[in-house]
């Protein structure tokens, strides 16, 4: 067991771990005691009834959060042409093609939070699938980020889009804003999150499918969602 910070210890005994609460007083909760030095992320993590080793019960996709993130994003575009100047028009942080390949490939650059990539250069990027996909940055169609419409995709990224996919344990891992954005702002990301992922739900799909929900800030514990008070 990791050892736990006094305000981690003070945080915990300050709800009812067992509870399952409705999803304002669960974001009250988690921003009333993100009391750490910065202002922490609220993240969001959803256990859902599929199998996802299963292709016909994957879940994935994006969303652009009606508050933003909070956070700057950086993002490298792989375009070439017409299509990279349209990207610096647009604001990307870095453009380029096979040069920006081989910078991640020798000097193990990851200096951006978000990969979009225009069709035609997936034959240079997919030879990075072994460094972009564990780090979850590998541009994908689903997630709107292997597109011609490089200007609307950085506008969506640059706006607070958030990607949402399962992991191994069936679980979506994302954040949705920062503590200082207050309940009211947070609960509407998480409306608009949820709303996502339930219409996302695979026909394939039986049963229960939001098993559990709980947020947490950065730095303090979960507090747990009542997946029946979510549309479900």
């Amino acid at each position: 067991m990791p050892k736990r910070s006094k305000k981690y210890k003070e945080a915990a005994a300050a709800y009812n771990k067992a509870e399952l609460y409705d999803v304002s007083d669960a974001l009250k909760i988690v921003t009333d005691n993100a009391k750490a030095k910065f202002d922490e992320t609220i993240e969001v993590h959803v256990k859902l009834g599929v199998d996802g080793r299963h292709a016909d019960q994957q879940v994935r996709g994006a969303i652009v959060l009606p508050n933003g993130t909070g956070k700057e994003t950086k993002v490298l575009v792989f375009a070439k042409g017409p299509k990279a100047e349209e990207a610096k028009a647009a604001g990307a942080d870095y453009v380029g093609a096979e040069e920006m390949a081989q910078k991640i490939q020798s000097e193990n650059w990851f200096d951006f939070d978000v990969v979009v990539a225009t069709p035609d250069m997936m034959s240079v990027v997919g030879r990075l699938g072994k460094l972009l996909g564990p780090k979850g940055l590998m541009p994908n169609p689903k997630s709107g980020t292997v597109t011609m419409e490089v200007e609307k995709a950085l506008a969506d990224i640059k706006a607070g889009k958030v990607e949402y996919r399962l992991d191994k344990a069936n679980i979506i891992h994302t954040s949705i804003g920062k503590a200082s954005f207050g309940v009211e702002k947070l609960q509407e990301n998480f409306d608009a999150l949820l709303d996502a992922i339930v219409k996302a739900k695979p026909a394939a799909a039986k049963g229960q499918y939001l098993r559990s929900v709980v947020v947490a800030s950065t730095m303090g514990p979960g507090v747990k969602i009542n997946p029946a008070r979510v549309a479900n």
